[in-house]
């Protein structure tokens, strides 16, 4: 069923939408998003710089990261409002009911966009913020407007927008970027799937009823769990990969050793359920959906914490 041949949504108004709130514009910008991604940056800041890297490099890169990424998530509901209005989990976005007007969204985006550039360079590095700049063009371009509603892969590839905050982040601190720095880059890239496709498993058939090819209306929950295991084995090879590499402590090993026994428990849950055909639904997923989050904000913590300690 394409959007267009889709009934016409319950939350459908036929007076005027109400007046805009600040928190309708706080809203478009994905903060609970932003959150996450912020953490990874501000992780990759400690790890740079071997501790705190200093108030004016530390509050211009999570201001101008903020509103970087907040960027990204107007932009993202501006083009994604056809079709969030059919998602329950969606239908009351501020795009959809129009509390936001499409132009007043569009300056909003916009002013993010240049403020986060112009926040970011004065207050670190112009590679910090191109890098910033890469994320929103990576995010909305390539990730929003063309893989999402193109392939199963969406995800996958579209993760490189969200693994870039570890990027400025490092970048921001010493000016360039190191192999640690681009592990960090492949633990998130990494560990996208696991993620996403959790959710994904969740709300399946509201993706597929909007057209929407996520992996598990594409190719099967088995097929997707198969992927989910991979990465979640991949995820793991590049969180102790530092480790062998000399760049953090064995209290480090162990802390993420013991993040590492979590996931891999909470993934094989899902996976005895698909290889035995049974179907997988949000009780099932929603454990490793709501541990992924909590992991990644652990793992960067514990990389921050080992550099200031040890």
């Amino acid at each position: 069923m394409t959007v267009s041949e889709a009934a016409t949504p319950a939350n459908a108004a036929t007076t005027a939408p109400r007046r805009a709130t600040w928190h309708d514009y706080w809203v478009l910008m994905k903060p609970k998003v932003i959150s996450l991604l912020l953490v990874t940056t501000v992780g990759a800041m400690f790890i740079a710089a071997g501790g705190f890297p200093g108030w004016l490099v530390l509050v211009g890169t999570v201001v101008g990261g903020f509103m970087s990424a907040g960027a990204a998530g107007v932009y993202n509901m501006i083009y994604d409002r056809d079709i969030d209005v059919f998602m329950k989990r969606t239908a009351q976005r501020p795009m959809v009911t129009q509390v936001v007007s499409t132009r007043n969204a569009v300056i909003f985006a916009v002013a993010l966009t240049v403020l986060s550039f112009v926040v970011i360079w004065a207050t670190s590095n112009l590679l910090a913020a191109l890098l910033s700049w890469a994320g929103i063009a990576f995010y909305v371009l390539i990730y929003t407007m063309w893989l999402k509603r193109s392939t199963w892969q969406n995800i996958v590839i579209g993760g490189a927008a969200g693994s870039i905050p570890p990027l400025v982040g490092w970048a921001a601190v010493t000016g360039d970027l190191s192999l640690l720095a681009w592990i960090l880059f492949g633990v998130i890239f990494m560990w996208t799937p696991v993620h996403f496709w959790a959710l994904a498993l969740m709300v399946q058939k509201q993706y597929a009823e909007v057209g929407v090819p996520m992996a598990p209306s594409v190719i099967g929950e088995k097929a997707t769990v198969m992927q989910m295991v991979m990465y979640t084995f991949l995820t793991i090879f590049l969180t102790v990969l530092p480790f062998f590499l000399h760049e953090f402590s064995l209290a480090y090993f162990l802390a993420v050793l013991v993040l590492n026994v979590v996931l891999a428990v909470r993934m094989y849950r899902i996976y005895q359920l698909a290889r035995a055909g049974d179907p997988i639904d949000r009780v099932a997923a929603l454990p490793l959906y709501k541990y992924s989050m909590s992991y990644l904000a652990l793992l960067f913590l514990v990389m921050s914490l080992d550099r200031i300690i040890f």
